[in-house]
């Protein structure tokens, strides 16, 4: 007897998670985020441009609707959501991204600055010519395979048939599962030149290879500025580019120059533009150069020109040298030339990829010519069948008239067969049976009309038919003759550079470091002011003069420290956070500055500020720290002396927070004060100095769920009041104790 029980399958969770897993992985690497060697292109990428050579949306028609390409795209072949087909289809037309584009975009397909693309209900766009002929054509002539679409309704090709190496003219970005790919664009017509070369020369180098292919080619423009490491990126598939902007140098009236950036690297499309103009604004607030007068970004659909007006006598090498430096204006593009290759992804350098695509190409090429071949064959039978036919014509007319229906001639056409015919002679019946024409040559013959027997169209037929004995010979040779097959692709490839082309745009050099001296900072006394919402700012110490009690009165943090020093930031989490002064803006008094957030790592939404001091006060003092759980230690301020920008300042226990940080060297005394409103005074002698990694000493006995709710330092012969209960509390009055006591509860 079977029961449900029968059909349960007992296996280990982890590992039906572990082939899940990895099912999910291969599908994303293989199935989405990496391109194909043979086409250089990814699914999505390739669905959409056959979907669109399926539409008919040629380049030298007229332009259809974006959303009517995503939609038929994602209801045929692609069925992973809109937009991820429409940002695959605006990317293929942006000119700025592309070596060359793929799509012919019509309408607004956003710009270099990283302003996005209208809404696919706006825009329109069709095949661009190089993507028709390059790419798409030639695939009826079963010159790839297909296979089922993901519900079986329709077929699609498991690879483009493209004729150039895709994968290095346009490059290719992605991110998958554990891996990620990063190609660069390279000059079209270089890599039909190196392609070429390795065809003629099997065993070329990658050096070798590299005499024609330069290195990349960016639609940027840029310069790439190290050449010497670009053999060793090409052998690997792996290494970092590093690429500048272009800068010229344009006289003004007056002796005046302004530096003007015509070109940017690649890296920097997009919203990196803007980061690079505030970039250039920071440094000229921070007072980093003040050889800069005026910034203004002039670009337009021409390109590019970014425009940094200089004052009189400005340093325009050390100038240039620092954005180099110090901004994207120099920047590096890691390559990782990872592809799926024989059905699994590999890292490839750039003779492999060659190497594939010169395969890929002779695979299609044999099976366009072998379809050609087995379509010239058929028409030669055919024509030697008509003109077999004309030689005969008189006996086929009279079996046409002696027949009673079309299957009787076709069977003494093929056979011979004259049974149930009617012939004028026995002559004729005789040389009907002699008869041996093939099923497609009789079929032709019947679908013959007599205006073919006219003299000039016989001669007519008996050229085609030399033309066709050419062409089965030419394809035979092609088939059969590894360097017949090699001249075509190679004819093919000078055509393609002959018409797409292109000047190449980034330039390859070696070129030194970027050195810059950096101006010595003039040291001088500021204010620094920080209020209770976190904002900082350094005013000139005049200005704080005239402002004092303004100052402390909306103030938070008010100290004097130099230009050159850091400000220490302790917060409850015990973390310590390094600020440079030179980096908080110096401004008026009634500015507002900056928040603590944008300067450093400080985190407002999950830690809180407990104290503020110059790190050379800091390090001349000793810092008391005490903890919610009653915990309490004193640090020497030299323990805090970091390059980081962000230390762990104390040792804190898993369910512990700081409540109190300040400096003690000038205090005698400690008050805790609980938040059950119990107060504690001690001595700070008895308080131990530790490491800053210890967890320190009890400081206040707490009882149930007490705790600390914050900590006084005092000094003995000064008097210190609090607000407890809407009343004064002199805090020097409090008993003085032992540490780890409970302390007292004063009377309210």
């Amino acid at each position: 007897m079977n029961t449900k029980q029968d059909n349960i399958i007992r296996t280990d969770y982890a590992e039906i998670m572990q082939k899940s897993y990895i099912d999910y992985a291969m599908s994303v690497i293989i199935s989405r985020a990496l391109p194909d060697v043979r086409d250089g292109l990814k699914p999505v990428q390739r669905r959409t441009l056959y979907d669109m050579y399926e539409l008919g949306i040629r380049y030298d028609r007229p332009y259809r609707k974006c959303a009517r390409i995503v939609g038929d795209t994602m209801g045929k072949y692609h069925p992973h959501g809109d937009s991820s087909i429409y940002d695959a289809l605006v990317v293929m037309a942006q000119e700025f991204k592309k070596g060359r584009t793929l799509v012919d975009g019509h309408g607004n397909f956003g710009s270099i600055e990283g302003d996005g693309a209208a809404a696919m209900r706006y825009t329109e766009a069709r095949l661009e010519k190089l993507t028709q002929e390059v790419f798409l054509e030639d695939l009826d002539k079963n010159v790839v395979d297909f296979m089922p679409n993901f519900d079986e309704t329709e077929k699609e090709p498991v690879v483009l048939p493209v004729r150039i190496p895709n994968i290095l003219v346009n490059g290719a970005d992605g991110i998958a599962v554990g891996m990620a790919t990063s190609i660069p664009p390279h000059n079209l017509g270089e890599v039909v030149d190196a392609v070429k070369a390795y065809m003629k020369n099997n065993d070329i180098s990658t050096r070798g290879l590299m005499r024609y292919l330069k290195g990349p080619d960016f639609p940027t423009g840029g310069i790439v500025v190290n050449k010497d490491d670009l053999v060793k990126i090409y052998e690997s598939g792996t290494g970092k580019l590093r690429i500048r902007g272009r800068v010229e140098i344009e006289k003004l009236k007056g002796g005046r120059q302004q530096l003007v950036i015509t070109e940017i690297p690649y890296t920097m499309i997009g919203a990196n533009i803007g980061k690079f103009l505030n970039d250039i604004a920071t440094l000229v607030e921070t007072k980093k150069t003040t050889d800069i007068v005026d910034i203004s970004n002039q670009s337009s659909k021409e390109g590019i020109r970014i425009v940094l007006e200089l004052k009189r006598d400005a340093d325009v090498e050390n100038l240039t040298n620092m954005l180099y430096k110090k901004t994207r204006l120099e920047d590096t593009f890691g390559v990782n030339m990872l592809a799926v290759a024989d059905g699994r992804p590999e890292t490839l350098g750039l003779k492999q990829i060659i190497a594939h695509h010169v395969d890929f190409v002779f695979e299609v090429n044999s099976r366009k010519y072998t379809t050609l071949l087995a379509k010239e064959q058929e028409k030669r039978e055919i024509q030697e069948g008509l003109i077999k036919a004309c030689d005969v014509i008189d006996l086929i007319i009279e079996i046409l008239r002696g027949s009673k229906s079309r299957d009787q001639v076709k069977k003494c056409l093929t056979d011979g067969i004259t049974e149930g015919i009617k012939f004028k002679t026995k002559t004729s019946e005789k040389a009907a049976k002699t008869l041996k024409f093939t099923e497609k040559q009789a079929a032709a013959i019947l679908d013959m009309r007599l205006y073919k027997l006219i003299g000039l169209e016989i001669d007519a037929l008996m050229k085609e038919h030399e033309e066709t004995m050419k062409n089965i010979a030419a394809y035979e040779d092609i088939l059969n003759n590894y360097d017949s097959m090699a001249a075509v692709i190679m004819g093919e490839l000078d055509q393609i550079k002959k018409e797409y082309g292109s000047k190449r745009k980034t330039s390859i050099e070696n070129a030194e470091e970027a050195v810059y001296e950096e101006k010595k900072m003039e040291e001088t006394e500021v204010s620094f002011l920080m209020d209770r919402f976190g904002y900082m700012r350094l005013i000139d110490k005049n200005a704080y003069e005239r402002n004092k009690d303004a100052a402390h009165a909306e103030s938070r943090y008010v100290f004097t420290c130099m230009n050159t020093d850091k400000i220490c930031i302790f917060t409850d989490t015990g973390k310590l956070h390094t600020v440079k002064a030179e980096d908080i803006p110096l401004v008026r008094f009634r500015d507002k500055g900056v928040p603590a957030d944008n300067l450093g790592n400080y985190d407002s939404t999950s830690e809180q500020i407990l104290y503020v001091a110059p790190l050379s006060q800091v390090e001349a003092s000793t810092v008391l720290f005490v903890t919610e759980n009653g915990m309490c230690k004193l640090v020497k301020g030299e323990e805090f002396r970091a390059s980081k920008r962000t230390i762990v300042s104390t040792k804190l226990a898993e369910d512990d927070r700081l409540v109190f940080v300040g400096a003690a060297d000038e205090m005698d005394q400690v008050v805790f004060q609980s938040e059950k409103g119990y107060f504690l005074r001690i001595l700070k002698t008895e308080i131990s100095v530790t490491k800053k990694n210890a967890l320190g000493v009890r400081g206040m006995k707490l009882t149930g769920e007490d705790r600390i709710h914050h900590a006084y330092l005092l000094e003995s012969r000064q008097e210190y009041a609090i607000e407890y209960h809407d009343k004064p509390y002199v805090l020097n009055k409090v008993k003085l104790a032992k540490r780890d006591t409970k302390g007292v509860k004063p009377r309210v």
